[in-house]
């Protein structure tokens, strides 16, 4: 009767698909009921991939914080401070546009053009290397870094609207399996040249 049943769920998948994958997790030993869970896991899960490859999250923020910035100059000043910090990398380094544009997966041309954006804004500038005096390097202004501090108040502002009724126990078991989930992921997708794995 319309009006009782529950939404459709995004992205609902096929008879014929969950016939396979059923299928497939059944001979791998998985009890019905898990079966039915990953398949509820994997719609879910294809829709937060879906807003992260959009940028839904820092669209948001920026836009909330409006600091008249678009969003690939966030990301860029955003890896510029990752790589000065080390984050998800085996030690700090010094931000050069080639390193940027591996760090965003962007060709070379389009990181110098963001950069000069950035440069042009206040929130980078260029220096020196203390490596290779040869080599130019981009370092976060205090205006830049003033953003950055302001953003991740922002977003972890959100973080407790997306926790809020979550008990302590839940929110520890969930951060412990998401990580048990992101290692398996890594395991069974290895990355060329992940960053934090040598050179």
């Amino acid at each position: 009767m319309a009006g009782t049943e529950s939404a459709p769920r995004p992205h609902s998948a096929t008879a014929a698909y969950r016939a396979d994958v059923t299928r497939i997790l059944a001979g791998a030993g998985f009890p019905a009921t898990a079966i039915e869970a990953l398949l509820a896991f994997d719609q879910d899960h294809f829709q937060y991939l879906r807003r992260v490859r959009k940028g839904d999250v820092p669209r948001a923020l920026v836009e909330e914080m409006a600091v008249g910035i678009e969003v690939s100059q966030f990301h860029a000043l955003s890896a510029i401070l990752r790589l000065r910090s080390g984050f998800g990398r085996a030690a700090p380094q010094e931000p050069t546009v080639g390193l940027l544009a591996e760090e965003l997966c962007l060709d070379p041309s389009r990181a110098s053009r963001i950069a000069a954006d950035l440069v042009e804004r206040g929130l980078v500038a260029r220096g020196v290397s203390q490596q290779d005096g040869r080599r130019s390097i981009l370092i976060p202004t205090e205006a830049g870094i003033a953003l950055m501090q302001t953003f991740l108040a922002a977003k972890w502002q959100r973080m407790v609207h997306i926790f809020d009724g979550w008990s302590g126990d839940e929110i520890e078991t969930f951060a412990r399996l998401f990580a048990r989930y992101n290692e398996g992921v890594q395991r069974s997708y290895p990355a060329e040249d992940a960053p934090g794995q040598g050179g």
